[in-house]
């Protein structure tokens, strides 16, 4: 996309990681991982478990997960989690400290309290979890008080549970089929075990849904006054569920997010990014990452990894029947001691990843820092971008921050996309999506 033209859309990708996983490609020869991280810092890094299970598989998701697992299946990815954790272990020596965790997927709680417990075993081989800021995603059907129990004795700061909608008809046309009676019972269920930080993710653009559903969805979350709320468009994606149906929703997906942005900043929350937003004061229990500066060590087959050269990660699929093939092959995985998948980033590309990562939060880029780290100004180093953003009022400029405006966070799905790089893009266009 010409980013001087105004996009058709402003619903291009979220761009939640640059570059995407499309774009990553067979390293030959695997790099040792210990060459890898021979010469990164290893201090505050961010050490990531991914579980990727889930009940039920929503409409709209494109995430590396399955449908369901026999036990056996659920205690053999633990086993493979366990040797990589190893091998990583191996590969790093002592030297190396985390600053935040995270267990994400699928669905973490898709375990049960037992494998709970022992997915924080392994993840403490790194450090002790309660000494630092620990996130885990949840379902309503799986915040079951022994898995929450077990999640907040074990050092658990923050909660994200998906909830996408209040309405019932709204959650059985986005094929999450779930009642609000359920949903309900599990918010009730967390914070009555009590964690810090509830996050809340609700869903804009659904069939069906009007301004006035959408705001009681928004008035039913913020009864529980959560510490933070995501507001995620609805994406139509090919292999999932609601990509099959061939239907999109975006004329409506615009004006629901002023509607929920204004809501949420009428009723004291601050304004992250285009999705998130924060309960004034609440702090965020430390698990915010900084992935423009922050390295990131994924375990798991969904998991990626993040030096300042190089990313790298397993290999990607949304389709059922593949996302199954590359479980099994990590399940019966014992050599877990080089980088399989990745991309290697030049100083342009982290140079784009750290002016597309910093641009798309409501703070800005601090001009400073990016001198600092790079010995140029990111206006000077993206000046068609910035003036071609700047004359649509999505972006500020000033001798401190470039930061987007009220109107450019809005259109925060159709910059990002528009910042890649010709290598990335011709890349992500000759993946072959599977």
């Amino acid at each position: 996309m010409n980013p001087a033209a105004n996009p058709v859309t402003p619903y291009q990708s979220y761009v939640y990681a640059y570059p995407h996983k499309t774009a990553y490609r067979p390293l030959l020869p695997e790099p040792k991982l210990g060459d890898v991280w021979a010469d990164e810092s290893r201090d505050a890094l961010f050490l990531y478990l991914h579980v990727p299970f889930c009940e039920m598989r929503c409409g709209f998701c494109n995430l590396f997960t399955r449908t369901g697992a026999p036990e056996e299946l659920t205690g053999a990815y633990l086993d493979a989690l366990e040797r990589q954790a190893s091998a990583v272990r191996d590969a790093f020596g002592d030297d190396t400290s985390f600053a935040t965790a995270a267990f994400g997927g699928g669905t973490p709680t898709y375990l049960t309290a037992a494998e709970l417990e022992r997915l924080c075993d392994i993840a403490g081989r790194f450090g002790d979890l309660a000494a630092i800021p620990l996130g885990v995603e949840t379902s309503p059907a799986t915040s079951t008080t022994d898995r929450l129990t077990v999640l907040r004795d074990r050092g658990t700061t923050r909660v994200s549970i998906g909830v996408q909608s209040f309405v019932d008809a709204e959650a059985r046309a986005a094929v999450r089929p779930q009642k609000p009676a359920e949903v309900e019972a599990a918010l009730d269920r967390i914070r009555a075990v009590g964690f810090p930080v509830l996050n809340i993710d609700l869903i804009y653009g659904i069939d069906g849904q009007t301004p006035r559903s959408w705001l009681h969805s928004l008035d039913s979350a913020l009864a529980w006054n959560p510490e933070e709320l995501y507001l995620y468009p609805l994406y139509v994606r090919p292999l999932t569920g609601l990509g099959r149906q061939g239907r999109d929703w975006d004329d409506q997906r615009l004006e629901l997010y002023r509607i929920g942005r204004d809501h949420l900043l009428a009723n004291g929350y601050e304004q992250v990014s285009m999705r998130m937003f924060r309960l004034a004061g609440s702090g965020s229990g430390g698990t915010e990452y900084c992935c423009q500066t922050d390295g990131m060590v994924g375990l798991g087959c969904g998991a990626r990894s993040y030096t300042s050269k190089l990313h790298y990660s397993f290999e990607y699929a949304v389709g059922a029947s593949q996302v199954r093939g590359i479980i099994d092959a990590y399940v019966g995985e014992n050599d877990f001691g080089t980088a399989r998948v990745g991309f290697a980033l030049d100083d342009e590309e982290r140079r784009r990843r750290h002016f597309v990562q910093s641009l798309l939060q409501a703070s800005g880029l601090e001009r400073a820092a990016y001198r600092e780290r790079f010995g140029a100004d990111a206006a000077d180093d993206f000046a068609q971008e910035t003036a071609a953003f700047a004359d649509h009022g999505w972006l500020d400029l000033d001798e401190n921050v470039i930061r987007l405006t009220p109107e450019g966070l809005a259109y925060s799905d159709a910059i990002g996309p528009a910042l890649f790089s010709g290598r990335v893009r011709a890349l992500m266009d000759s993946y072959e999506a599977r």
